[in-house]
């Protein structure tokens, strides 16, 4: 990666992390349905603007080289960067005790459920993903990302939000517990973002919906595979 890509990758990162921290405001200071669908914003944002969002970009390092994976370390971290920069530039009271009671919940549920509850929403993030970016269908992105989290399937970098929001003291108090609870998620976001390749090359007695449907299969393969190399060629 040269200089001027690793710049546009750091601050690309950065900034994606800073898009769903202000969906996160916004959905605490909202919250309900409606502070649910308007978290949808932060994800058309990175969409639209080819941000690199660890959700985002987890689907396309599947069976790749290593330096991939770690590129794809590298973003979730300064996607969590972005996320603690807006925690501390808009949390309140009134956030953090929100906050405390979403990470409450994922504690009560341990780190097995958190693991399992992430799976769901690295699905929705890809489908989500795929349908604005490679079809210019955007209504997977506005159902889904609200589906989520009234569904309270959680997300990696959103947490990362209410991580930083719930204070020190809490930090302190739950420290090892929270790192229990977040790696899973980390990892079920993973998983679910590539279960999409399941479907892929569908056994003979997969009865396709259409007589198009094959093309349709070889035609998604080949888009797949060029948006993984483009994606994975603007980070070197």
């Amino acid at each position: 990666m040269n200089k001027e890509n690793a710049v546009k990758f750091i601050s690309g990162a950065l900034m994606a992390g800073g898009c769903i921290g202000i969906a996160a405001t916004v959905y605490l200071k909202v919250g309900g349905v409606l502070g649910a669908a308007m978290f949808a914003f932060g994800l058309i944002v990175v969409v639209a603007m080819k941000l690199p969002l660890f959700t985002g970009q987890a689907q396309h390092v599947w069976s790749r080289r290593g330096e991939e994976y770690s590129l794809l370390g590298l973003m979730l971290l300064l996607n969590l960067g972005g996320c603690f920069i807006l925690s501390a530039l808009t949390c309140t009271p009134e956030i953090a005790e929100a906050s405390q009671a979403i990470i409450n919940a994922r504690l009560a549920k341990g780190p097995l459920m958190c693991g399992l509850l992430s799976i769901p929403c690295g699905f929705i993030m890809t489908a989500a993903v795929r349908g604005a970016g490679m079809k210019n269908n955007w209504l997977p992105l506005l159902f889904g990302v609200p589906a989520f989290i009234i569904c309270g399937f959680p997300h990696c970098v959103a947490d990362s939000y209410y991580y930083a929001s719930c204070g020190r003291d809490f930090l302190a108090a739950y420290g090892w517990s929270l790192i229990a609870a977040y790696l899973p998620t980390v990892a079920g976001n993973f998983i679910g973002c590539n279960l999409y390749r399941l479907t892929v090359r569908m056994p003979a007695w997969f009865t396709p919906v259409s007589d198009d449907a094959p093309a349709i299969r070889q035609a998604d393969s080949q888009a797949d595979g060029k948006d993984a190399s483009i994606a994975m060629d603007d980070n070197k």
